[in-house]
């Protein structure tokens, strides 16, 4: 019996100290990755330092051996990264026992960037020997850029190791530099522009110098590799020499090995930009550029602050403007470096003048700026290449996300105008910019950023409302993070776009079908009633619809020269066509049902024919208006949807689709107006006119979105009406008191002058009744009667 039960222990402890093993395991897996190794050494060496200020040379000094324990068992490490860790190791020890917290920093430091060096060496190492295990955990201990739009687009060395193959190695280690070797620029000019600061703490300016020495070497060899071995081993002296030189008070020589260092690194980049990052650049600089006369004029009027934020913002906006700049410096440098110096400085003028102006020290005139800033831009158009100046949608998201923040910034602030003013603006970058190409592909998620860009979505607020409504900041929040997931969405959709001619023939046919047929619905309801003696006045609709198609292919062939142009200012030639469109149709509609209803077709029509002949050069003309509107302003906007696939495919496949559509939009009108022209005439009459109606109703309510998305228009929503997308797509209904008030408008108008024409026609049949015939003259004999 005692037998089993030492038996039955023996077991019950084995199996304890295999789950013990199983739960201890990963966590001793875990502190023995590279990762884990490094962040140990790091926060002894924190340690150490912490002691050091608190005067407890024993307990940095144990430290500091701590470091140095964990310090060997990182024996992956390249010997010259792990000889610049043992180096400052060295350093920290001595510093630790005589209680020097200043030195200690720069040792500290230095370590940081030793480990981080020696993680780059390993990840390549590992990259080009298909040990992607290797490379994935080395990658973790590694420094990272402080994330901003206005920073670099760089490749994710994450997501570039996890990809990567033996068939792309090449493209893996591209990859991996343009994202590591880009941080460690950024980060070395940062720690040399805080060394150099009299004005920084002794110890974190120390610690910057040997961050500054350990980066250095990380940039050497792409150094050498681009300008040769001359002059870099002098450079790498006097990294080296900037931590010794601060340490002994040397500010002079610290100053001057910090700017030589800075001048260098102006002229050299580590991980040239790929043409694709030059563009997306260079979109954010011209972007960034026009924004900033555009707050700075909203916050100063002559040479007085008026708006804080506004002011703020476009300090923002310039230092976003000058990031990309900077990017661009280089390569711009290679084109003309005269002018680009001159670029450089004019920037760095409108940069002071901004900030001046933000400390309300002297405050520039908003005329003076935005002449600086046309300047910059001038200087900009003329030097850089054609491919930087295209449209590029990634830059278009990047500062939409920075005009977002305005939008969240001014809520915060309580100032719910300049929210509203910013999400406009952030709107229109949307609209202008990537809608077009988005809405050849994905119709549905531009709706859902529309919708929460202004009344909702789904049962989900927008923006407009909310900020309309004075919601609170965690409000606008909420709304703006389902906006950011639905615009990461579109952006990650616009860069996966298949090219297939086949993809792009059909969205081709399918946007000129959609629009053409609404041009076929409104043309429809217009000329339904012009039949019998009436059946003339379709000839100057239809001259008006042939002008039209020829605008239209005009306009296609001008988008074609001068895409830019037109899209900064599409939506607003679309409202003020709108408006004419609207205008017209009131007078026709007006006009239609008087002369249906306030006269009899036929009667008298012999005795005002000089009258009505006298008047039809206005009645033709306002026709031929009102045929070319209604196509034209449909064909507007198909061409500009149109343009972002011929950008990504070529007009030729674009047309292809086109002409689909086309047939399509024929058959249907074809269809259509056979249908019409059978219809009994006085039913017709109640039909069109309900239609015209339809129609003037729909166009208002659209009119007026568009207007308020220009800017024109206030928006002051409909509490507690929250109305589907497509009621919007298709009648131009939305829950804003101005559209909703302006639809109502134009239909009382429709059925007060229906109501009005009968009025007065009922009116004179009762004249005419009541009024006594006079005898009728005898006809002349031999002469007809007709």
């Amino acid at each position: 019996m005692s037998i089993m039960r030492t038996n039955h222990f023996r077991v019950l402890l084995g199996g304890l100290i295999l789950l013990l093993a199983a739960v201890v395991a990963p966590a001793r897996a875990a502190d023995s990755e590279p990762w884990a190794m490094a962040d140990k050494l790091r926060a002894a060496l924190f340690a150490a330092q912490t002691a050091t200020l608190g005067d407890d040379a024993a307990a940095a000094t144990v430290a500091v051996a701590e470091a140095r324990a964990v310090a060997a068992e990182l024996d992956a490490l390249p010997a010259a990264s792990a000889a610049l860790l043992s180096q400052a190791l060295t350093a920290a020890e001595a510093a630790a026992q005589a209680g020097d917290d200043t030195a200690l920093a720069g040792a500290r430091g230095l370590a940081q960037g030793a480990l981080n060096w020696g993680s780059y060496e390993i990840v390549r190492g590992a990259v080009i020997g298909g040990d992607t295990a290797t490379a994935q955990q080395w990658l973790l201990a590694r420094d990272y850029r402080p994330g901003t739009r206005f920073s670099r687009p760089s490749a994710d060395a994450t997501l570039a190791v996890r990809q990567a193959t033996p068939a792309t190695v090449a493209e893996t280690l591209a990859r991996l530099d343009a994202d590591l070797l880009d941080t460690y620029q950024a980060r070395l000019a940062e720690h040399l522009a805080v060394a150099a600061a009299e004005t920084e703490l002794p110890h974190r300016r120390a610690e910057s110098a040997g961050l500054a020495a350990a980066y250095w070497r990380v940039l050497l060899p792409a150094y050498t590799e681009q300008k040769g071995e001359a002059g870099a081993a002098d450079l790498s002296a006097a990294a080296d020499g900037l931590l010794p030189a601060l340490l002994a008070g040397d500010s002079a020589a610290v100053a001057e090995t910090a700017a030589h260092l800075q001048t260098v690194l102006e002229g050299f980049r580590a991980a040239p930009l790929a043409p694709a990052e030059q563009a997306r650049r260079a979109g954010q600089l011209m972007r960034f550029l026009a924004l900033v006369p555009v707050e700075y004029g909203r916050g100063v009027e002559d040479n007085t602050v008026l708006i804080d934020l506004e002011v703020q913002e476009a300090v923002t906006f310039m230092g976003g403007a000058a990031a990309a700049f900077a990017d661009l410096r280089l390569s711009l440098s290679e084109i003309d470096p005269a002018q680009t110096a001159a670029l450089d400085e004019r920037i760095a003028q409108v940069t002071a003048a901004l900030d001046a102006a933000n400390r309300k020290e002297s405050v520039m005139a908003p005329e003076a700026l935005t002449a600086e800033v046309e300047a910059i831009t001038a200087g900009l158009e003329s030097l850089a290449p054609a491919e930087w100046l295209e449209l590029n949608a990634d830059a278009d998201f990047d500062v939409l996300a920075s005009v977002l923040d305005q939008v969240e910034a001014a809520v915060r602030a309580g100032d719910f105008a300049l929210a509203e003013s910013a999400r406009l603006e952030a709107y229109a970058i949307f609209d202008f910019g990537p809608e077009p190409r988005l809405l050849a592909y994905a119709p549905p998620l531009v709706a859902e950023i529309d919708g929460l860009f202004w009344q909702g979505y789904d049962g989900r607020p927008g923006l407009a409302q909310a900020i309309a409504l004075n919601a609170t900041p965690a409000e606008v929040a909420a709304i703006r993070a389902e906006l950011d997931v639905a615009l990461q969405q579109a952006q990650v959709t616009l860069g996966d776009l298949s090219s297939a001619p086949g993809a792009i023939i059909s969205n081709a046919a399918i946007i000129v079908f959609r629009e053409g047929l609404e041009s076929v619905v409104i043309l429809a309801a217009l000329m339904a009633s012009m039949v019998g003696v009436y059946a003339r006045l379709r000839r100057p609709m239809v001259l008006g619809v042939i002008l039209a198609l020829l605008a239209t292919a005009a306009t296609w062939w001008i988008a074609q020269q001068i895409l830019s142009q037109l899209t900064r200012f599409g939506e607003r030639l679309e409202a003020v066509v709108s408006l004419i469109a609207i205008g017209i149709l009131l007078l026709i509609t007006n006009w239609f049902f008087h002369k249906t209803y306030w006269k009899d077709w036929m009667a008298g029509f012999h005795a005002q024919k000089r009258q009505l002949l006298s008047a039809e050069t206005g009645q033709f003309l306002g026709l031929v208006v009102l045929g070319f509107t209604s196509m034209y302003r449909e064909g507007f906007e198909t061409v500009l949807f149109l343009q972002a696939l011929a950008l990504d495919a070529g007009p030729a496949i674009v047309l292809q689709g086109v002409a689909l559509g086309a047939i399509a939009v024929v058959i249907v009108g074809i269809i259509t107006f056979k249908v019409q022209a059978r219809l009994p005439y006085k039913k017709m009459l109640v039909w069109t006119g309900v239609l015209i109606g339809v129609v003037l109703v729909t166009m208002v309510g659209k009119t007026v979105h568009v207007m308020q998305a220009v800017g024109w228009l206030g928006i002051t929503p409909i509490q507690g009406l929250v109305l589907p997308y497509w009621a919007g797509l298709w009648f131009g209904l939305y829950a804003t008191w101005q559209g909703i008030i302006a639809q109502v408008g134009a239909a009382t108008f429709v059925i007060g002058s229906y109501y009005l024409a009968e009025g007065m026609q009922t009116k004179r049949r009762k004249t005419l009744v009541a009024r006594p015939r006079a005898p009728q003259p005898a006809e002349p004999s031999g002469e007809s009667a007709s």
